[in-house]
């Protein structure tokens, strides 16, 4: 428009106007992931559960004879075990009990009003689990070599097993939280870790229990977890084809249930 109420015909129309609708749907995902990362790394009582935890049981289990845990160096069969705790911790634990009071204080009911899909959120949650869980591994490994540790093994498996297990442990948290209220929430994933901590071969070696007990234990994910990483670490075994298949049915399961029952509020 020029000064004297014409229109200027050589401007472009809507040159500077914003353009309209959503970002990019892999922009939206990354944007989320960093959000809730940087959540996570702030919040005291989770930094807590997912290293200080996990970091004094290595320590103390490694130093003192508690457990008789076999033949050979107690770190050599604890770090395996400490690493599928961390996933646990970080991929279940803490994020069941931060999703949950989220949706209790209406963040997921305003993130159901943007562009941003229920599987997007998932799948961003999921991603910034998998950067914590790397500072984890970092600081843990750090600490078992400090005690001695001498891992074996192919580093793709590790990861392979990782991946799947902080898949199958999220879904199942994200279900736990998308269904559940806050504070049942709470209790329940801090009662499973607890449980799965005694009897998910990460600390007692499965075959301490009854044979009935050891069936059902080891179908489990974090059993598959620890003895898939024990085998890999401890013993030089390939690919444990038999724990990837227990993570990968517990990951399509907790995943696909968590897509369909997931509650925003």
């Amino acid at each position: 428009m020029t000064a004297t109420g014409t229109t200027d015909r050589g401007a472009t129309p809507g040159t500077f106007a914003p353009r309209p609708g959503a970002a990019p749907l892999g922009r939206m995902i990354r944007a989320q992931a960093l959000l809730e990362t940087k959540m996570l790394l702030r919040n005291g009582e989770q930094l807590l559960l997912t290293v200080v935890i996990p970091t004094l049981l290595l320590v103390l289990f490694s130093a003192v004879d508690i457990v008789d845990t076999g033949a050979g160096k107690a770190v050599d069969f604890l770090t395996p075990g400490i690493l599928a705790l961390a996933v646990l911790s970080t991929a279940f634990t803490g994020q069941a009990i931060a999703t949950g009071f989220e949706r209790r204080y209406g963040v997921l009911k305003r993130l159901a009003a943007s562009p941003l899909p229920r599987w997007a959120l998932m799948t961003a949650k999921t991603c910034s689990v998998l950067v914590t869980e790397i500072l984890q591994v970092v600081l843990l490994t750090v600490i078992a070599f400090a005690l001695g540790w001498s891992p074996h093994g192919n580093p793709l498996s590790v990861v392979l097993l990782l991946v799947l297990g902080t898949a199958a442990f999220s879904g199942l948290g994200l279900l736990m939280a998308g269904t559940l209220k806050a504070e049942a929430t709470l209790a329940a994933a801090n009662l499973v870790f607890l449980l799965l901590l005694v009897g998910g071969g990460v600390i007692v070696p499965l075959d301490k229990f009854p044979d009935a007990a050891q069936s059902v234990l080891g179908l489990l994910p974090i059993s598959a977890l620890s003895d898939g990483l024990r085998d890999v670490l401890q013993h030089g075994a390939g690919l444990p084809w038999g724990d990837l298949g227990v993570l990968a049915v517990w990951a399509v399961l907790g995943l696909g249930a968590a897509a369909k029952f997931f509650r925003w509020e």
